[in-house]
């Protein structure tokens, strides 16, 4: 059976999004125990102009957003699907309708960091054409951060 995924352009005041991000932030905790304090500091949701609400018949199962990091490239944040629903396609969706509207936006990159416990994002990432880069920003010296990036020029 093919799920239906609806998808919605909408910002970080979205309630949808708020719910989804704080079911997130508890399967983080959950994952990165003691380093999650370390990671949430750089994970605020709020105003964020990009976010992507994900829809199975009108109920939200997954989200993600994008932030400028520079002026030809995006950071992709926040990206969940609820845990019952994943391996269905859900987050890929997701991920391409962000780098949809960053290229809409004129933005030519994705970047992204995941933690070394996030088996399901890392092989998605590297599935979708996402290669592991060095460590950016705040992540440079962090041994559990995975760094990726992708072109998105068109």
């Amino acid at each position: 059976m093919v799920l239906k995924i609806k998808i919605e352009r909408t910002t970080s005041k979205d309630i949808n999004y708020i719910k989804l991000v704080a079911e997130l932030d508890k399967d983080l905790k959950a994952k990165n125990g003691d380093k999650n304090d370390f990671f949430a500091q750089y994970n605020k949701s709020g105003n964020i102009n990009h976010v992507i609400v994900a829809y199975i018949n009108e109920k939200p199962v997954g989200c993600g957003a994008f932030k400028e990091y520079n002026s030809t490239t995006v950071e992709i944040k926040r990206m969940y699907v609820k845990t019952e629903l994943r391996g269905q396609g859900i987050a890929l969706t997701i991920l391409n309708a962000l780098e949809k509207w960053a290229s809409e936006l004129n933005y030519n990159e994705c970047i992204l960091e995941t933690g070394d416990k996030m088996a399901e994002a890392i092989g998605l990432y590297q599935k979708h054409n996402y290669k592991r880069i060095k460590n950016y920003g705040q992540y440079e010296n962090v041994a559990s951060s995975f760094c990726f990036s992708k072109s998105i020029i068109t």
